[in-house]
């Protein structure tokens, strides 16, 4: 997949993975009490800091905080938008 977004700095491009539909028990979960996942794939990355280069890499799939990134829309596609240092770690 190829996105034309282009991230500064020690940004990334992430796509979240979907919210779980059911649990483990079969249970259907309704839209308003679905949790906002926490976990995606990487679509692009910046080109890092000076002296820090980016170490996720596209296609990476990672875990980031609850709240991290900023949503955006591109393409009828959701996405997040954060900084590296958002990002837990590397699955």
């Amino acid at each position: 997949m190829s996105l034309s977004i282009k991230p500064i700095g020690d940004r990334v491009v992430v796509e979240a993975a979907p919210a779980e539909e059911k649990t483990a028990s079969g249970i259907y979960i309704p839209d308003t009490a679905k949790e906002k996942p926490q976990r995606g794939k990487v679509v692009a990355v910046g080109d890092g800091k000076k002296d820090e280069p980016v170490t996720v890499k596209v296609g990476d799939e990672v875990l980031y905080g609850k709240y991290s990134g900023t949503e955006i829309t591109y393409e009828g596609k959701e996405y997040l938008i954060m900084r590296e240092s958002d990002i837990y770690a590397i699955l």
